[in-house]
C-alpha cells in the first residue's frame, strides 16, 4: 500500500486577486507562508517518507517550508506536477476575461492546457512514484486544477467538485484493489489549537 498526501500550495497575491496563475511563477504571500508552516507542523507528527513538488515557485516554497519541519526528509521537484497551463488567461481575473473575450470566453481557444494533457502527465508522475517508492508515504505538493483533474481521474466522486483550499491536504491510497480517498481538502491545521 502506497499513501499519497496531496497538498495544494499556500496562498499567493494572485489567489487573493482571483487571477489565473497557470504556469506563471508566483511566490507565496505572507499568509501562504504562515499556513505552510502550520501544515508542516501537523505533517511532521506523521510518518511521511518523501516530498515531491511541482517546480513552480509557490509549490516549491510550500514544500521547502514543510520539509524544514521534518529535519531530514528528501524533497524532489517534478515538472509533471505543475499547474495546468492557462495560456492567454494567465494573469487575468474573471472580469478581465469577460471584458476581453466575452461571457463564454472558455469556449475560445486561448491556449489553455487540456484536462487530458494534465491527467496524462500527472498519471505518468504518479506511476513513477508508485514504482520507485512502493509502500511509502509520499507528500505531493501541487496546484488546484492539477489536483482536481487527478482526483477526478483516480478517485472520482460527485461531492468533491468544489475548489480546493490553499494548503489543504487530501490523502489517497493505492493498494491491490486500486485507489481510495481517505481524506479530502482538509485544513484542520488552520483552525486547530491542538498542534
Amino acid at each position: 500500500m502506497t499513501r499519497f498526501g496531496i497538498i495544494r500550495h499556500g496562498s499567493t497575491p494572485w489567489n487573493k486577486e482571483g487571477r489565473a496563475q497557470g504556469n506563471s511563477d508566483i511566490s507565496l504571500d505572507e499568509a501562504g507562508e504562515r499556513d505552510a508552516h502550520l501544515l508542516g507542523e501537523r505533517l511532521c507528527l506523521e510518518p511521511w517518507d518523501l516530498i515531491v513538488s511541482s517546480s513552480l515557485l509557490r509549490a516549491k516554497q510550500t514544500a521547502e517550508i514543510i520539509q524544514g519541519k521534518f529535519g531530514s526528509i528528501p524533497l524532489l521537484l517534478d515538472d509533471r506536477l505543475r499547474e495546468a497551463s492557462g495560456g492567454q488567461i494567465e494573469g487575468t481575473t474573471e472580469a478581465e476575461r469577460v471584458a476581453k473575450w466575452g461571457l463564454k470566453w472558455w469556449e475560445i481557444d486561448l491556449g489553455m492546457e487540456s484536462k487530458e494533457s494534465v491527467v496524462a502527465r500527472g498519471m505518468s508522475a504518479f506511476e513513477v512514484l508508485l514504482r520507485e517508492h512502493y509502500g511509502k508515504n509520499v507528500l505531493v505538493v501541487s496546484h488546484g486544477a492539477f489536483i482536481k483533474h487527478m482526483l477526478n481521474e483516480i478517485v472520482p466522486h460527485p461531492d468533491r467538485d468544489g475548489p480546493l483550499d490553499n494548503t489543504s491536504l487530501t490523502c489517497v491510497v493505492h493498494a491491490e484493489k486500486g485507489w481510495s480517498c481517505e481524506l479530502h481538502n482538509c485544513t484542520q491545521h488552520l483552525t486547530s489549537t491542538n498542534l
